[in-house]
C-alpha cells in the first residue's frame, strides 16, 4: 500500500492508532480550541496505549517497533489533531535521550514506566536569548557533593506542562565539552512551569517555559558523562527531532488534501460541483502530488534509519520537504475553499495554523537547506548520527 516500506504488520498498526483518533481523540477537539491550553486527559491516555514506547526495546517493556512505526503512529494522531501528533512526537524526544545516553539504571527506572504511560518525557535545550544556538546557553548546572544544582529557564519545550520527566541540557564548563544533560523531575523543589501562553495553532499541546531555580538533582541523574550535552541534543534533534515532526507535519498534509477534496467534490458552483473544473483540479492534483512524495520521502528515510544505514542527509530532506510541501498544500486548500475556509465550522483554517508550528523545531528550512548544501560540498561537520543510533528494531505484533 505504501511503496513496500510498510508490512502488514505496520498497517495494523495504522488502523489502530486512526481508529483510536477518531474516537477518542476527534471529539476532544472542540474543547482543545476553545480552551487553547494542554490537554491532559486526552495526552495520558494516548500515553497508556503504550505508543509513548513504540521505539523503547521490549526488554524496557516497549513495543520495540522502530521508526517507521512511530512515524506511522504520529502521523496518523496528527491526522486528526495535530496536537496530539505534537504530544507524542515530543515525547519521543524524551525517550530518545534515555535509550541512547541512559545509565543501565536510568533505563531500567523510567522506560518501563514511559512505555507504560506512567511518565510523559521531554527534552529542554532552547533557551530565550540563544534560541536554536546551543552553544550559547547560559543555564547552568555545579557540582555539590553528590548533587548538582540547577539554575536557569528553558523556554519552547514540548509537553512542558504535561510533562513528568525533563531532559535539560544545561553548561557545566566551558566551551562545547561544557555541556550537560540531566533528568529533572517535575516535582523537585526550585522547579516551575511559567504559565501556558495561548499559541496560534497545536491547541491541547503545550510548549512552554522550564525555570529552575536551586534545583538540586542527585548527580545519578547525569545523562552520560559530563561533557555529552551536545551529544544529547544534536542526536536527538537529527534522529528524533526531524522524522517526528515530519510526521507531524504529513499527518496534518493528509488532512489537508482529504477535507479539501470532500470539500471540493460536495461544494458546488455554477451548477456543478466544485472538482469539476479544471482550475481546482489543477490544485488538488499539486496538493495530492505533494502529499505522496512528502510520504514517500519521510518513510524512506525512516526506513533507513531503521536499518542503520546512514541518513542523516534523508532525515533533513524529509522535514525539509514534509514542512514545505504542507505549508504549499495549505496555501492551496485556502484557495479552493475561499472564504469558507476562514470560518471555524470547517476544520481547515485549523490545519493550516497547525502546519506553520512545525517550521521551526528542529531547524527551519534554511537550516536545512545550509546542512545538505554542505553535504553536497562535502564539507559537513559532526558525527552521523543515525549509524551511531540507528538500526536494531524490528515491529511487534499488534
Amino acid at each position: 500500500m505504501y511503496g513496500g516500506f510498510t508490512t502488514e504488520r505496520h498497517e495494523r498498526l495504522r488502523a489502530r492508532v486512526r481508529a483510536f483518533a477518531e474516537a477518542e481523540a476527534r471529539p476532544r477537539i472542540p474543547e482543545m480550541e476553545a480552551t487553547r491550553t494542554v490537554h491532559h486527559e486526552l495526552s495520558r491516555l494516548i500515553a497508556r496505549q503504550g505508543w509513548i514506547g513504540v521505539t523503547i526495546d521490549r526488554a524496557y517493556g516497549g513495543m520495540g517497533a522502530g521508526h517507521l512505526a512511530k512515524t506511522i503512529t504520529i502521523e496518523e494522531l496528527a491526522r486528526v489533531s495535530g496536537a496530539m501528533g505534537a504530544m507524542v512526537q515530543a515525547s519521543q524526544l524524551g525517550v530518545a535521550k534515555i535509550a541512547h545516553f541512559g545509565s543501565e539504571q536510568q533505563k531500567r527506572t523510567w522506560l518501563p514506566a514511559i512505555a507504560r504511560g506512567d511518565c510523559l518525557p521531554t527534552i529542554a535545550v532552547t533557551e530565550p536569548e540563544s534560541g536554536g544556538h546551543v552553544l550559547g546557553m547560559r543555564a547552568t548546572a555545579r557540582r555539590e557533593g553528590d548533587t548538582y544544582v540547577l539554575n536557569g529557564r528553558k523556554v519552547f519545550v514540548g509537553n512542558s506542562h504535561v510533562g513528568d520527566l525533563h531532559g535539560v541540557v544545561v553548561r557545566t564548563g566551558p566551551g562545547s565539552r561544557g555541556l550537560s544533560a540531566f533528568l529533572l523531575e517535575s516535582d523537585r523543589p526550585g522547579f516551575s512551569l511559567a504559565p501556558q501562553q495561548p499559541a496560534m495553532g497545536l491547541h491541547g499541546f503545550s510548549f512552554g517555559e522550564l525555570v529552575m531555580e536551586d534545583v538540586r538533582v542527585p548527580a545519578a541523574n547525569l545523562l552520560g558523562e559530563e561533557g555529552d550535552g551536545v551529544a544529547v541534543a544534536y542526536s536527538s534533534s537529527v534522529l528524533y527531532g526531524r522524522a517526528n515532526l515530519t510526521a507531524v507535519s504529513l499527518g496534518i498534509h493528509r488532512a489537508l488534501v482529504e477535507e479539501t477534496t470532500a470539500f471540493a467534490a460536495a461544494r458546488s458552483l455554477y451548477g456543478r460541483p466544485l472538482a469539476e473544473l479544471d482550475s481546482v483540479k489543477q490544485k488538488l492534483g499539486r496538493m495530492h502530488s505533494s502529499l505522496m512524495t512528502a510520504e514517500a520521502v519521510a518513510y524512506h528515510a525512516v526506513d533507513l534509519l531503521d536499518r542503520g544505514l546512514p541518513c542523516d542527509a534523508e532525515l533533513m530532506n524529509a522535514k525539509l520537504v514534509g514542512v514545505e510541501s504542507s505549508l504549499d498544500s495549505a496555501r492551496l486548500a485556502m484557495e479552493i475553499h475561499a472564504a469558507c475556509g476562514l470560518f471555524t465550522d470547517r476544520p481547515i483554517e485549523r490545519f493550516v495554523r497547525d502546519a506553520h508550528h512545525i517550521y521551526a523545531p528542529a531547524g527551519t528550512s534554511d537550516v536545512q537547506r545550509l546542512r545538505l548544501a554542505e553535504v553536497a560540498l562535502g564539507v559537513a561537520k559532526g558525527a552521523q548520527w543515525s549509524v551511531r543510533f540507528g538500526g536494531g528494531t524490528e515491529l511487534a505484533a499488534a
